[in-house]
């Protein structure tokens, strides 16, 4: 059996069409996915409600997953609603009610050159209940380190694109900061300025006006980051789109990361390690506390995923229908 503690309530894998049980799968050794990191992922999360649990944004997340299978020139094996009742079949014969889910293109056996020739594109698609990402005491805020290495640069690589591959610089520094005694890394970019997270946007807040920046500041435009722009809105506050400063975050009243898996998340901490040779001690952002605005929007995204804010019903997928 396979050890599931890191995977609650997981009892079957969808793989290639077909539903296997969880312990039952395995893939060669030589699958080129493996080896150099050619796979497109999606980070998809389902919620309870009182109509039963739906998934949230799963049309964009399923459009952003066949976006990045092109951009790493994949043949995908199955297209759009193939993929969005499997996702939600998945969810149906794991039983879950709140889950997060994970779909995968990658390029399986068949070659082990650089260029997958004769290594076809398969999917697979898990699911299992997960909580807060960044641990239960996240929503109380959390430290982060400021990265000495820059993110990967958007006139490297089209950004749009969740590629398996890109993500070791997140792996490699997010235990670099874990390493360094706080919860999570931020990124610079090439130009000096704020970035994002390995998995996450960020946004600051300064007198009331909510900031975060664009895909041309080398991050991933997030669902979660574009959904709390329009709920933001919504609730009266001033929301900006552009560049942010290291000094910005630094000055700012508030500061929070969004992601599909870290949700809402207040960053109340920074160590400065973006100049090796002058490592700071850690200052607190804002208050050192988690803000107000922050909370605000938290509360709101939650009402939202849970189904109890009809005028967001447009959000949410409801796996028993």
């Amino acid at each position: 059996m396979i050890d599931t503690t890191n995977f609650p309530k997981a009892k079957v894998i969808w793989y290639q069409g077909k539903f296997h049980d969880w312990s039952e799968i395995t893939l060669h050794s030589m699958t080129h996915a493996l080896h150099y990191g050619t796979s497109a992922f999606e980070g998809i999360r389902a919620y309870p409600t009182a109509k039963g649990p739906a998934v949230f944004r799963l049309p964009e997340h399923v459009d952003r997953f066949l976006n990045s299978a092109a951009v790493i020139k994949m043949n995908p094996p199955y297209g759009q609603e193939e993929i969005t009742q499997a996702i939600l079949e998945t969810v149906r014969r794991n039983e879950l009610d709140s889950c997060y889910i994970r779909p995968l293109f990658f390029y399986s056996y068949g070659n082990l050159g650089l260029v997958p020739k004769a290594s076809p594109a398969e999917l697979v698609i898990a699911a299992w209940e997960w909580g807060a990402y960044l641990g239960e005491k996240a929503s109380a805020g959390v430290s982060v380190y400021l990265m000495p290495w820059r993110r990967v640069h958007i006139s490297q690589i089209d950004l749009r694109a969740k590629l398996g591959g890109v993500y070791v610089q997140s792996t490699i520094c997010g235990l670099m900061a874990r390493d360094k005694g706080c919860d999570e890394a931020v990124f610079l970019n090439l130009e000096g300025r704020i970035a994002e997270g390995p998995g996450e946007n960020i946004f600051v807040v300064k007198n009331g006006v909510i900031k975060t920046n664009s895909r041309s500041e080398s991050i991933l435009e997030g669902i979660t980051r574009t959904s709390v722009l329009e709920i933001a809105a919504d609730l009266g506050y001033k929301t900006t789109v552009g560049p942010i400063a290291k000094d910005e975050l630094l000055a700012a009243d508030e500061a929070f990361f969004t992601g599909t898996a870290v949700e809402i998340v207040p960053i109340i901490k920074l160590t400065d390690g973006s100049d090796p040779a002058d490592p700071k001690e850690p200052v607190a952002l804002g208050n050192g506390r988690a803000g107000e605005v922050c909370g605000r929007l938290r509360e709101a995204y939650l009402e939202i995923v849970q189904g109890r804010n009809s005028r967001y019903e447009k959000w949410l997928t409801y796996v028993s229908a």
